[in-house]
């Protein structure tokens, strides 16, 4: 039986904590990841009644997308339905894991399932991330070149976009002496030594960069590798907010809002009624996505589907792009299917089933 840290490490494998915002709070937030998991409750939202539905189960696990625990607290003492939950938990030796904006972030995370309930074509994400990229700069042997590349792409290193092992070499002249305490794998103490090396530059992810170290000394020959660690401005393409892709055929206004009220199941759509042209170019963002609204106007988006749109937020469209807000729940409610699939996929022997809760704080009256 997989322990929950187990499922924890492979869930950071496919949503890495460093691609979470600096104001969230993600990872395990209550409970003992050695223990043996019994089972995964996936949902959007921790409630009391998802911690109950868990220990009816007999599962020890839940996966959330929203953090229960996301600012700091001072006292456990049940005052409130956060409180109560941790409590609750910990008595019931219920983990509580959540993975938000770093599944935000993904290209095939939150906006792009999204994406693909409403079938949209050529997508990628609208406002890529940047400072997740480093470089790593270092000096090898000629002879021993292709064996330390191989030992850093096996990281995960020298992927860039849809290309594999990608790494830049220049061939130079290195020199040193070593000292009577060095033992070097080529030359002798107090001799000066000229080496035809070649200098490597590679770019991996900020996450892996421990791996990345490990694996230059490990397939190094030199006792003391001489390498540069350079954090790199550049945008990660595959990483970042929200995502744009398009229609088939472009729709009319009230067709499109037919159209995704269908897809996506919706019962209300907040939308600009002064946008009088067609829809062809979507973008779209789970969860609260009013700040990409110059992203998708700049990306020449017909439309930003997200949520919690305030009043004024919707002049800034200014007639040049739709606005539809379909509700904060609603635009991530099909996290649930990602996170499911996910780890279905991978944990083939454990219960994995969504929760059955109903967890939207907001209603919607019907005259």
């Amino acid at each position: 039986m997989p322990r929950i840290l187990d499922l924890i490490s492979y869930l950071e494998q496919y949503a890495p904590l460093a691609y979470q915002e600096s104001y969230d709070n993600c990872g395990l937030l209550v409970g003992d990841k050695q223990q043996e998991c019994t089972g995964v409750v996936v949902c959007l939202d921790v409630i009391e009644d998802v911690v109950d539905e868990a220990i009816a189960k007999g599962y020890n696990l839940i996966v959330a997308h929203h953090p229960v625990i996301f600012s700091g607290i001072k006292k456990i003492t049940g005052a409130n339905y956060v409180e109560r939950i941790i409590i609750k938990a910990i008595q019931n030796n219920i983990s509580i894991y959540a993975i938000h904006t770093n599944l935000d972030n993904l290209e095939d995370g939150v906006s792009g399932m999204l994406a693909k309930k409403l079938e949209l074509k050529n997508t990628q994400i609208l406002a890529p991330k940047k400072g997740t990229l480093s470089k790593l700069v270092t000096f090898v042997p000629v002879a021993d070149t292709d064996k330390l590349l191989q030992g850093l792409f096996a990281t995960g290193a020298g992927t860039i976009g849809n290309y594999s092992e990608c790494s830049y070499t220049v061939t130079g002249t290195g020199s040193f002496k070593p000292n009577d305490q060095a033992n070097p794998s080529i030359g002798q103490a107090n001799t000066a030594e000229h080496v035809s090396e070649n200098r490597i530059e590679i770019i991996y992810p900020n996450h892996l960069e421990n791996k990345v170290v490990s694996a230059l000394h490990a397939h190094h020959p030199y006792e003391v590798p001489a390498y540069d660690l350079v954090a790199l401005g550049n945008a990660t393409m595959h990483v970042g907010s929200g995502s744009i892709g398009e229609l088939d055929e472009a729709m009319s206004t009230d067709a499109f809002l037919a159209y995704i009220s269908k897809k996506l199941s919706l019962s209300c759509v907040r939308f600009t009624t002064s946008f009088k042209g067609e829809i062809k170019k979507v973008a779209l963002c789970g969860g609260s996505g009013s700040f990409l609204l110059k992203n998708a106007i700049a990306s020449k988006a017909d439309v930003l589907i997200t949520s919690d749109f305030k009043y004024h937020d919707f002049f800034d469209a200014e007639d040049r792009i739709l606005v539809c807000d379909i509700g904060h729940y609603e635009s991530e409610i099909h996290t649930k299917e990602l996170l499911m699939s996910v780890l279905t996929k991978k944990f083939v022997n454990i219960a994995v089933v969504l929760s059955s809760i109903h967890t939207n704080p907001i209603g919607y009256y019907k005259l």
